[in-house]
């Protein structure tokens, strides 16, 4: 019985590591475009498709389902990254009301380049040596 325990810690921690490789393995990627259903439908970016023959088709008998095909999360990874001079910076989003409330990011690591959470904006710190 001694013996097998060990075994069996053994089996244990290989199981787990080996559930953790596959489980990063099997994460799906995700598509940032327009994505068209078996039939010809626009498939909107929060997914929204219904079946052929769902009755909530019905307002869209006699015209096309518009899908604006400009996704935020396209237009915000098209800008460039923002070199700043010091450690840390603060992001308002472009201040006022179409701003979000003020974040501020540390931009300690040489290779760190920080991402506001609020609108994906990008800083890395310039160093100066």
């Amino acid at each position: 019985m001694a013996a097998f325990l060990p075994r069996v810690l053994s089996f244990g921690k290989n199981t787990k590591a080996l559930l953790n490789g596959l489980r990063l393995s099997a994460a799906p990627a995700q598509q940032y475009s327009v994505q068209v259903s078996n039939y010809g439908e626009k498939i909107t970016h929060t997914g929204q498709v219904y079946e052929e023959n769902d009755v909530r088709r019905a307002r869209f008998i006699g015209r096309q389902k518009e899908v604006n095909e400009n996704f935020a999360i396209n237009l915000v990874a098209e800008e460039t990254v923002t070199h700043i001079e010091s450690r840390v910076v603060s992001c308002d989003g472009g201040g006022g009301a179409l701003g979000h409330p003020k974040v501020y990011i540390n931009l300690d690591k040489e290779t760190k380049i920080g991402t506001c959470g609020y609108c994906g904006l990008q800083f890395k710190q310039k160093h100066h040596h």
